[in-house]
């Protein structure tokens, strides 16, 4: 086997077999073989909005510290982190449509920076989500050589 990833042995436990449920066997041969297809119509979706919030933020940032406000180093954090993952999730695709190890390493890194982006932004959801999607992702890792 591979080199694991960062924290993949300390993790891997959890979300599989000490995990409150398993996905079924039909769920994880669906999710293998559209997931490519679907992450890159999201990435696609995402890449607008994001670069527009980049552009928003720029052009109001003089504003607002003027004004006193300033967009503060939160947002700054979260755009950052956001662009990551846009950008390991593009790096993924050519991985995840020949079921590449690679391919699952960098969706594996996208998904902690978006657990991280969620923690930074206090969205519970967006946590409680990132988890289950970690867990499905450590599910279906043995599909990716």
């Amino acid at each position: 086997m591979a080199q694991p990833a960062l924290l993949e042995t300390e993790l891997a436990p959890f979300f599989t077999t000490k995990a409150p449920f398993q996905f079924p066997y039909n769920f994880r041969e669906g999710f293998v073989k559209y997931w490519p297809i679907v992450s890159l119509v999201l990435l696609l979706l995402a890449l607008p909005a994001i670069l527009a919030f980049l552009g928003i933020g720029a052009a109001f940032m003089p504003l607002s510290y003027a004004g006193g406000v300033g967009l503060g180093v939160g947002y700054t954090i979260g755009m950052v982190i956001a662009l990551a993952h846009i950008v390991l999730g593009f790096m993924a695709l050519p991985g995840l449509f020949n079921r590449k190890r690679s391919g699952w390493v960098l969706s594996y890194y996208a998904q902690l920076l978006s657990i991280v982006s969620s923690i930074f932004s206090f969205s519970l959801i967006g946590i409680l989500l990132g988890l289950l999607f970690l867990m499905l992702l450590f599910q279906v890792r043995e599909y990716y050589n």
